[in-house]
């Protein structure tokens, strides 16, 4: 089942993907109102749900619809470093024996065809294709075994980076959480639909396929991610978790491949779909005090 956040005359609204349209999820005492809270509830609710998709009265056309983040605010918002085999050799750094994990603000998050706004701070503006998961479950130390238990579904993130201020940064969070650069989308396919670890990924800016590869070659897997990340904090429902690119970023091409004002980045996961968005140049006069 695909679940999505959209905005339909002026009104935010929870709803399922059936085929080219949207079916609202009624707002009423059955169904929760946020979508961790639904993702939580989705094993219980599931039934109900499919039911929805044969009442569709008040359904409406995709392309009528402004597709949102699926979740707008997550506790969590994770990614993973040099995850790939083929992005690590790229970068000539070691395979490394734990995974790199950091954090990107949530502030950052945006939906399918939102701008992405090159800083007027940096041009260095750069795309990575991600399988990202999202969590259903409150969880602590859960064995890989067990992971999928915990994950809700899945979804594609694009881990927008700014080169040199992920330089600057040892931790990397400067440059991968300014404003509008976490796009994130088109919504959550369940993962009682998806098998994770064998979808091939693809990245293109504008009509150049940049990114290529599949995600049974990560490195550390979903339910290995889990297995680390909750063996450190409490995991909680519509926390998100991407887990990293492949080879084909911006940095690494002769000449560099950085993203520039109207570019657009598409990426593209099998079984889940595509998240597409222009490319803007922030407006120094941006800055605001309230």
């Amino acid at each position: 089942m695909k679940l999505a956040r959209f905005r339909y005359k002026q009104q935010i609204h929870h709803g399922i993907v059936h085929g080219d349209k949207l079916i609202p999820i009624p707002t009423d005492s059955v169904f929760p109102q946020t979508m961790p809270e639904l993702l939580h509830q989705y094993s219980a609710l599931k039934s109900q749900l499919e039911t929805l998709t044969q009442e569709t009265d008040d359904a409406v056309e995709l392309e009528q619809a402004e597709l949102l983040a699926p979740i707008a605010a997550p506790e969590k918002f994770l990614g993973v470093g040099l995850n790939y085999a083929d992005h690590i050799a790229e970068t000539g750094l070691e395979r490394p024996d734990f995974p790199t994990i950091f954090n990107k603000q949530t502030s950052c998050i945006i939906g399918p065809e939102s701008p992405i706004e090159r800083p007027f701070l940096s041009d260095k503006l750069d795309y990575e294709g991600e399988l990202a998961f999202v969590i259903g479950k409150h969880c602590r130390h859960v064995k890989a075994e067990q992971a999928h238990e915990v994950i809700a579904g899945y979804t594609i993130v694009n881990d927008v980076s700014v080169r040199d201020w992920q330089i600057k940064s040892p931790t990397w969070t400067l440059g991968k959480s300014f404003d509008t650069h976490g796009p994130m989308g088109p919504w959550i396919v369940t993962a009682d639909s998806l098998d994770p670890h064998n979808l091939e990924l693809r990245t293109w800016v504008n009509d150049e396929l940049r990114q290529q590869s599949s995600t049974q070659h990560l490195i550390f897997d979903c339910f290995n991610l889990v297995e680390t990340l909750s063996s450190v904090c409490t995991l909680k429902p519509g926390d998100i978790i991407a887990t990293g690119t492949c080879s084909g970023v911006g940095v690494k091409m002769k000449p560099r491949g950085y993203m520039k004002p109207g570019d657009r980045v598409t990426v593209e996961i099998e079984g889940i779909g595509s998240l597409s968005n222009p490319v803007i140049q922030e407006q120094e006069s941006h800055h605001f005090i309230s």
